[in-house]
Formats: C-alpha cells, structure tokens, sequence
C-alpha cells in the first residue's frame, strides 16, 4: 500500500484491476476543508488517461512491477514473440500492446518487457537503436552535416529525418523517445 502523500510521477498503482502510473500529481490544502491529492493517471496496459483525486492520506495498492530482459525473436502475424534468454520461456505481444515503439523493433533485439502478477503489460525500448537505412534519396557530394536534412527509411520501416550526406545501407543511431537522427554508428 502507498499513500497518496507519497505519490511521485512514474508511480504505479492498482485501481479497479488495473495498473497505472501517476503521470502528474499536485498537492492541495484549500484555506477551508481538508488537503487532498489531484492526479492524473495513465493506464499502463491501454494508455488512456483520467484525472483522479484522492484524500491526503489515503492508501491504495501500490502495483510491483517486474521488469526482464527478453529478446524478441520472431513476428508471427501482428504478434511478436519474446524469449527469456535465461528461462527460454516466451511472451507474446500483439502491436497495439507494444503501441508506437514497435516501430523500431527488430528481431533479436534485446528490450525490457515489463510484467504485473505474471501479466505482460508493455515494452520498453533501448533509448537508441541502431539500424539500417534501407531507403532515401540518394546524397550528393558536397552534400554537409550542416545542410538540410531528408527522410529516410529504416530496415524496421521507421521513417527518420536524417543529414543530406547519408545513404543506403548507412548503419545510424536513433532516439526511440524522440524519433530523432543521433549520429553514424561508429565502426
């Protein structure tokens, strides 16, 4: 159990069978009346947000999340497969539970999968992947770091806006919170 004193962004609760993670929380003591505790909670496994207030004090569940280190092994359908790669047991997601981020996934890519009582609820990404680009405009010589930039298409099928200088089969790193282009891979 956790009071809603100790409420902090990032902390996961249990209410009514779900888990969800306090996103914004503020402290209130009104002149009049008792203090109390406006949030606003983010569903860990769909994502939808509600804004819930709570008496100072009051306790709620407090979810314990685990988090493992799985590698994602295969795609069958719109179902991505995970393994354990100390028990070899495996998870299986479909893409609206990865949500965006399955964007950047790529087999044999080691993620961290998040579980609640045995239950898969998400993934979390690396915060840089590196990958290949498997299609943009050709560049041009004189083409420079500081010029303008142009799309390209990763060997996941993420578009990401990247130099002039850059071609195919470029291997890049990317921010997978951001979307943005970080730099070559160094060799």
């Amino acid at each position: 159990m956790i009071s809603s004193n100790d409420f902090r962004t990032g902390v996961t609760i249990v209410l009514d069978d779900d888990v969800w993670r306090v996103v914004e929380f503020l402290h209130v003591k009104p002149g009049k009346g008792s203090a109390f505790v406006r949030t606003k909670l983010k569903s860990v496994k769909t994502g939808n947000s509600v804004e819930r207030t709570f008496r100072a004090g009051e306790t709620v569940p407090q979810a314990i999340l685990e988090k493992r280190t799985m590698q994602h092994t295969y795609k069958d359908g719109d179902r991505f497969v995970f393994m354990d790669m100390e028990s070899f047991e495996e998870a299986t997601l479909d893409a609206a539970q990865i949500g965006d981020r399955v964007k950047y996934l790529g087999e044999g890519m080691e993620v961290s999968v998040v579980f609640w009582n045995e239950t898969v609820l998400e993934v979390e990404l690396p915060n840089s992947v590196t990958l290949e680009i498997v299609e943009t405009d050709p560049g041009v010589k004189g083409d420079t770091a500081t010029g303008g930039t142009k799309p390209a298409i990763v060997a996941t099928g993420a578009q990401v806006n990247v130099p002039l200088f850059l071609s195919v089969g470029e291997r890049i790193r990317i921010d997978t919170r951001t979307d943005t282009y970080l730099g070559r891979e160094s060799s």
